[in-house]
């Protein structure tokens, strides 16, 4: 067990794992994560900034939670991320679709088993065959 400080009021507590805050801060960010999520079911048309300011969130947190997937918006919602690697506006996560897409077809090419080379059976009789290097001739 490790002991920090929390990140957002500066009180010691003991770290596990995740965010480095306190369990006291930790509940009042989810509190605010669900004020921000029923804001969002009520006004789907809302920008970011706009629900930053009325719920006195950050975008920035409003940003990671759009990224965790635990925030979505609908398509008449101007609210909208960049993929992290191509750039294209999404509504939810890290990747647009297509981008998704070419790193599930790379994983799948990286681990596929390349396929064994086919031996003759001559080729192999060969191989298998005892050979002398010196060999007089008498």
């Amino acid at each position: 067990m490790d002991v920090k400080t929390c990140k957002t009021c500066g009180r010691l507590f003991n770290y596990l794992s995740g965010m480095p805050i306190c369990p006291a801060c930790k509940k009042k960010l989810e509190e605010k994560f669900i004020q921000v999520r029923d804001y969002i079911r009520e006004y789907d048309s809302a920008s970011i900034q706009q629900i930053s300011e009325d719920n006195d969130v950050s975008v920035k947190q409003l940003k990671q939670w759009i990224r965790e997937e635990r925030l979505t918006f609908s398509d008449k919602s101007p609210v909208g991320i960049e993929c992290e690697s191509c750039g294209a506006m999404i509504r939810t996560g890290r990747f647009c679709s297509k981008c998704k897409n070419n790193m599930a077809n790379n994983l799948k090419e990286m681990y596929a088993m390349p396929a064994a080379p086919v031996q003759t059976s001559s080729n192999k009789r060969d191989k298998d065959r005892m050979r002398f290097l010196d060999k007089d001739k008498e």
